[in-house]
């Protein structure tokens, strides 16, 4: 089955936005050369395709500049982890949540872990004490997003920042 060749006919629009109609593409393609620009499909779904005669490279530069623009306002949200055992001491239970006060503070997520040890796993009542206490000493700084629950060995709970 030979079929024939069909110079593709392409609507075009010129560097300063302006409609040049529709032309073959071998026609579309010179104008584009004798402006010094490129020409690009910006619609290839549309009947007849979209062409636009532009300058790529500074298409692509402008389009970068932009992307870097909008990731430097962006503020990513990390989750930061503090672990515990069932038998820390109340200063060192102190300092760990004055450390996630500090990391609710800067807008990150506090990953809070809980690691039973041996026969600890028999006396869970502790780390459940412990981290209520996490949890009341924490209400005024952050939400508890994810409530205490065990998984294996440790008993886990995420806290977000207060908005």
């Amino acid at each position: 089955m030979n079929r024939e060749i069909r110079v593709r006919e392409v609507r075009v629009i010129g560097p300063e936005g302006e409609q040049l109609g529709i032309l073959p593409t071998p026609e579309a393609f010179r104008q584009a050369q004798e402006q010094g620009y490129d020409l690009v499909e910006v619609a290839p779904t549309s009947v007849p395709p979209v062409c636009r005669i532009m300058d790529y490279g500074k298409y692509k530069y402008e389009l970068s500049k932009k992307e870097h623009q909008s990731r430097r306002h962006q503020k990513s949200t990390q989750v930061k982890e503090i672990k515990l055992r069932p038998r820390t001491d109340k200063h060192d239970l102190e300092i760990k949540i004055r450390q996630m006060k500090g990391f609710l503070e800067e807008g990150n997520k506090t990953k809070v872990t809980l690691t039973f040890r041996g026969r600890e796993m028999a006396n869970q009542e502790m780390g459940r004490a412990v981290m209520n206490s996490v949890i009341e000493q924490l209400a005024d700084a952050g939400t508890i997003e994810y409530a205490p629950r065990m998984e294996g060995r440790s008993l886990i709970m995420i806290v977000a920042p207060k908005h």
